[in-house]
């Protein structure tokens, strides 16, 4: 009896084509908010989000302190919408990430940051969305409607859109290279859906997720997708906090997925990895340089910033089938909707 696919299946099957459209058709807005960023100058930005679109601020976090030595404080959208506050936000960029474009606290507190003096770039999948008229610059996503509740090829995208965004303010070459090779790179990783893992988690209903730097925000959204499709009580840490007293509930066969991507910390996380399994847990780590815990197949797209991205797919690939060997309808996860829209 064949199994119906499900909707996120598709629009996790997509992802490639998604990122290829954006490539094809994002290059004039992207350039555009390259340059005021350039012109500028920012000493630091701020990033206005929620849910899946906050952990693409943490990636963007990672990827521009790391990349052009820029801060990004991640600042709460009550800040304006419920304690009607300002900041002083005079020469920054403010980053606003939303799908939808509706969500009236992040609509609220983009426009106090513009009204503060940043800069304003909204990212959105809505380029008539609310978000995008209080913003300089908006970034369409392209990533064609997305009905599954779960967010998976926006996520994609807004990552794909926020970190080319960087690599057109700093001009790197190599980075643009990695970016324009993503919808091969991640043709391979949609189909490089981790097994093992899915026999590993069997009947368990928690699970750690681990990652460090820019697969920290990762983790993230691995650690909300097991709790939206799966019901999973998921948790994810940064490597170098998890043996501050989360490992204290390990246990036999306990499940953890460390995504380390091909970067200076993949050697620490490793390391954790095998401390961890070697207490008894069941470790998953996308990562050959681990000995106690398992390796996972990892593909790689030629750049560490963009190698998270992949990571990210595959997970998809594979906690869809995880929802669906559980019985679960990863479409429509209960006391869940598309939009949420908070105050």
């Amino acid at each position: 009896m064949s199994i119906p696919q499900t909707q996120m299946r598709r629009e996790v099957l997509e992802i490639p084509l998604a990122v290829d459209r954006l490539l094809q058709n994002g290059e004039d807005a992207i350039s555009r908010a390259a340059d005021a960023v350039r012109t500028r100058k920012p000493a630091f930005m701020v990033s206005v989000a929620r849910g899946s679109s906050d952990h693409v601020a943490t990636y963007l976090k990672y990827c521009s302190e790391l990349l052009m030595g820029t801060p990004i404080a991640s600042i709460g959208p009550s800040v304006a919408s419920i304690y009607n506050r300002k900041l002083a936000l005079d020469g920054s960029v403010c980053l606003s990430v939303s799908q939808s474009g509706k969500s009236p606290d992040i609509v609220q507190m983009a426009k106090m940051a513009r009204a503060g003096g940043a800069l304003s770039i909204a990212m959105t999948n809505q380029p008539d969305s609310p978000l995008a008229q209080v913003a300089d610059h908006t970034l369409d996503l392209h990533a064609g409607p997305e009905l599954s509740v779960a967010a998976t090829k926006t996520f994609v995208n807004s990552a794909v859109a926020g970190i080319w965004l960087l690599a057109e303010w700093a001009g790197d070459d190599a980075l643009r290279s990695a970016i324009r090779g993503l919808p091969d790179a991640l043709e391979k990783a949609v189909n490089n859906d981790w097994p093992q893992v899915r026999a590993a988690l069997g009947g368990r209903s928690s699970i750690y997720c681990l990652g460090r730097g820019p697969s920290y925000a990762i983790s993230n959204e691995a650690a909300l997708k097991f709790k939206e499709t799966c019901q999973i009580h998921a948790e994810s840490y940064s490597s170098a906090e998890v043996l501050h007293g989360p490992v204290s509930i390990v246990d036999g066969g306990f499940p953890v997925i460390a995504l380390a991507s091909n970067d200076q910390a993949e050697d620490a996380l490793a390391s954790v990895a095998d401390e961890v399994a070697a207490k008894g847990a069941n470790v998953f780590a996308t990562s050959s340089k681990v000995r106690d815990a398992t390796a996972l197949p990892a593909t790689r797209t030629g750049h560490a910033l963009t190698d998270p991205i992949a990571l990210i797919v595959s997970f998809y690939a594979m906690v869809e089938q995880t929802a669906a060997a559980r019985g679960i309808n990863p479409d429509a996860p209960r006391h869940l909707k598309k939009v949420t829209e908070t105050v």
